[in-house]
């Protein structure tokens, strides 16, 4: 089975933030991720990684007004200065937390804006973000999110994500399980094909997006398909718990002993 790490964005959100390292060790998770680190000065981070003994696996480049409903930085014309302070402020955490990978979120398709020029300055953001990053030995990923949740989102199936990663050398995709099943991927042919070729993976149930064995998805099989393709990278356990993120945990210890 995968390392499973936590994120802590939507994990152990009983906790406050420079807690949630020690609630996911305390757990049994191997690692952390989160998906913007910028809110606690590195230095918090730096002591509260310690405190767990736990690394931090990946964070996002900041994302802009992504997240508040905007079209977010890394694909939208006229935003590169941006990206560009993005990725610095980027830098300067990665530099003293050394993740494993970076994720670049793509962003939104702006209006009365072409998709191809959009995916043009993605690519050129990403090869930025790939020279900047990969002499500290960190992996620059992107990843599909699904258009129900995200409408407008530039990169929202596989076969886009592939396209985009195979224009920049470096690159590696990241692969959500959640994002893809809700656009009606074939997972497990995609994680067996394409397992070893993954940056990092990340899962929700689907449809609710909470944990494992709260929906349809077959973990048990999607996981081994991913052992079986040869994937050496972490899991990222990215759901909202129904419930306490505590008791949310039975799956741990079923994928654990399979």
């Amino acid at each position: 089975m995968p390392r499973f790490c936590a994120n802590v964005s939507l994990l152990f959100r009983e906790h406050p933030l420079a807690q949630r390292a020690a609630a996911a060790r305390a757990a049994g998770f191997a690692g952390v991720e989160v998906q913007f680190p910028y809110e606690l000065p590195v230095s918090d981070w730096q002591h509260a990684l310690a405190e767990a003994g736990l690394p931090l696996v990946l964070f996002n480049v900041p994302a802009g007004d992504l997240m508040q409903g905007g079209d977010g930085l890394a694909c939208v014309p006229g935003r590169e200065a941006q990206f560009a302070d993005a990725l610095a402020t980027c830098i300067d955490y990665a530099r003293v937390l050394a993740p494993r990978c970076i994720n670049v979120l793509a962003g939104r398709v702006p209006a009365g804006v072409a998709r191809d020029r959009c995916l043009a300055v993605l690519r050129d953001n990403l090869a930025r973000a790939v020279e900047r990053l990969a002499p500290l030995g960190i992996t620059v990923t992107v990843e599909a999110i699904n258009s129900h949740d995200m409408p407008r989102f530039l990169v929202d199936d596989f076969a886009t994500m592939a396209a985009v990663v195979a224009g920049v050398p470096g690159a590696a995709m990241q692969y959500d399980l959640y994002h893809m099943a809700r656009m009606g991927e074939p997972l497990a042919e995609q994680l067996a094909a394409h397992g070893a070729r993954l940056g990092h993976v990340q899962f929700a149930d689907v449809p609710g997006r909470h944990q494992p064995g709260s929906g349809t998805l077959d973990f048990a099989g999607l996981f081994a398909a991913l052992d079986g393709a040869g994937y050496a990278g972490w899991c990222g356990a990215e759901y909202m718990p129904a419930g306490t993120t505590e008791d949310s945990l039975a799956w741990m210890a079923r994928h654990a002993a399979a």
